[in-house]
């Protein structure tokens, strides 16, 4: 393993251990409670969730790249979890939830497993990072909406996010002050644990606290409720069924999309410098695989968290052996600590998920796109909005959707740049209203396109140098081509017919700067016979002195 190779003495070695151990109980402390709470957002039993810990963590200590990555389940992988089981509850399936969802664990996990065996790690960047802000946020809200009622000791029938929205705020006159009192209380402490001592294991502590409140004060005669019966020792083996797989997969693609990006993306921001970085396709098989093995056992889909690998990191973990002792913790609660859990109060376990979901919310990053490009600020708004309005199964396929049209947008509409000379220099560069002096040179339009020019762009380049061309008249147009890194067929035999319409006109037409591989296809063709080595130049400062030389 490449961990064992940095380990060169007896003396590191020993500090490292301790160091990962030490880490791997204090992530530990973190990610179990939050695990038992974001079992609750997927419907599940809250024993799910610390199974989700046991697990993929283990398996992915085992086969994965990324040393930090803490690979449990996360606020955006249990939403789509619940909104998925929720969607065959809604058709009356009759299978029982825990092996419905131990299914699309399973099937999450084959999805992985066989895109990293047919090197589909690219798919990852197939989210924008606006899109993604937008998807997350959108994550966040309907998150809070749904936990409010439990925070609130208030019960009625969930339905789409506006009637949960509606249905809260009307039952507001109706809401359990006691139960108000321990999650207001909880989120006040966690807040002030995060403000005032971030290293602290704030979910631990409001865990504890709960417990020990429901225990002193006698909650559960005030009526605040309890989580109830959690399972001590070994979780059962549970099969999946093969029979619900043509309904689940859908939702399975979905998320398990989502567990890659996630990981990749929390695996990458913590990846120190001189370690390796992970490594996508390894990282979709051992994701995958952990998937599959957690569903053995009913756990949750699993996927590396952003949070819980900033805790593992910042705590000193040095290499995956933090995560395998994350994991044996998991087991020590599940053998002797869950009689312990299931005195926790119901509205502790929705103060934790409503304060870690809050920072799924992030008004300046939606902030920072706006002020850089504002149609990439309508994408993350679109990709929020689609989660929120039309749910998060559908909202993650709208934030795909979106992000793809943003691409196609991109590549369909290339630019096409009219250069100029910086007043009293030598330098050219793209004219714009910025710089007013620079000046072009009567009768030579010189055009930059750039990116890649093919048959779904190459009409629109055309039409961009058509109407330079008609607002410049001029006797020689030359076209830059040093940011194009590829010209496909298509443009080029419309690149020759307009060279005819030019010429036509008593118009030249000259290419400049053409890449090693454009100009060896283009003296292939039609084209390069026609205008010959003396109408293509090497840089525009010779094409600038032929023209001048002509005149």
């Amino acid at each position: 393993m490449e961990d064992d190779k940095i380990m060169s003495g007896p003396a590191q070695r020993s500090g490292w251990v301790r160091a990962d151990v030490i880490a791997g109980l204090i992530t530990a402390a973190v990610v179990i409670p939050k695990a038992l709470a974001y079992a609750t957002i997927a419907g599940l039993p809250v024993e799910a969730g610390l199974y989700t810990v046991l697990v993929p963590m283990a398996l992915y200590a085992l086969l994965g790249t990324s040393r930090p990555l803490s690979v449990s389940t996360t606020t955006t992988l249990a939403i789509l979890t619940g909104a998925a089981l929720a969607d065959m509850s809604s058709h009356g399936n009759p299978a029982d939830l825990v092996t419905t969802a131990a299914t699309l664990t399973a099937l999450t996990g084959l999805i992985l497993v066989f895109a990293g065996l047919l090197r589909l790690g690219f798919v990852a960047n197939f989210i924008s990072e606006p899109v993604l802000v937008g998807f997350k946020a959108g994550i966040g809200i309907v998150i809070v909406v749904d936990q409010l009622p439990k925070l609130l000791g208030i019960h009625f029938a969930k339905a789409g996010f506006l009637h949960n929205l509606v249905a809260t705020i009307q039952g507001i006159p109706e809401a359990a002050l006691p139960t108000v009192a321990v999650g207001v209380t909880t989120v006040i402490v966690l807040a002030l644990l995060e403000h005032f001592a971030p290293r602290a294991p704030a979910p631990l502590l409001a865990v504890a606290g709960g417990i020990a409140a429901m225990q002193l004060l006698g909650l559960e005669r005030h009526g605040v409720a309890a989580v109830g019966t959690v399972p001590t020792g070994l979780p059962p083996v549970i099969l999946p069924d093969p029979q619900l797989a043509l309904a689940l997969w859908p939702a399975a693609l979905g998320i398990a999309l989502m567990s890659f990006t996630e990981s990749i993306a929390a695996g990458r921001a913590f990846a120190r410098s001189g370690e390796p970085t992970p490594q996508p396709n390894r990282e979709l098989f051992a994701t995958g695989a952990a998937n599959l093995a957690g569903a053995l056992v009913g756990a949750m889909p699993a996927g590396g968290g952003t949070t819980q690998t900033a805790v593992n990191r910042l705590a000193g973990a040095r290499t995956k052996l933090s995560g395998l002792v994350t994991a044996m913790a998991a087991l020590g609660t599940a053998l002797y600590l869950a009689p312990y859990i299931a005195k926790m109060p119901d509205a502790t376990l929705a103060a934790i998920v409503i304060v870690y979901s809050v920072s799924l919310i992030q008004p300046h990053e939606f902030m920072d796109i706006a002020k850089v490009r504002r149609t990439e600020f309508v994408w993350a708004l679109v990709a929020a909005v689609g989660v929120v309005l039309l749910g998060t199964l559908q909202g993650i396929v709208v934030a795909i959707v979106v992000s793809l049209v943003a691409l196609a947008h991109q590549i369909s509409d290339p630019p096409v740049r009219m250069l100029g000379r910086k007043a009293g220099t030598n330098i050219l560069r793209p004219l714009t209203r910025r710089h007013p002096d620079d000046r072009t040179i009567p009768g030579l339009l010189m055009l930059r396109p750039e990116g890649r020019i093919y048959f779904a762009n190459a009409e629109r380049a055309g039409q961009k140098m058509r109407a330079l061309i008609e607002e410049t008249h001029p006797k020689v147009v030359a076209i830059d081509m040093s940011a194009v890194f590829d010209f496909e067929y298509t443009a080029l035999k419309m690149l020759t017919q307009a060279e005819k319409r030019l010429r036509d006109n008593d118009i030249a037409l000259w290419l400049v700067n053409l890449n090693p591989g454009v100009l060896a296809m283009v003296r292939r063709s039609p084209l390069g016979e026609r205008l010959g080595h003396e109408r293509m130049f090497a840089n525009l400062e010779l094409a600038i002195e032929r023209f001048q030389n002509d005149r």
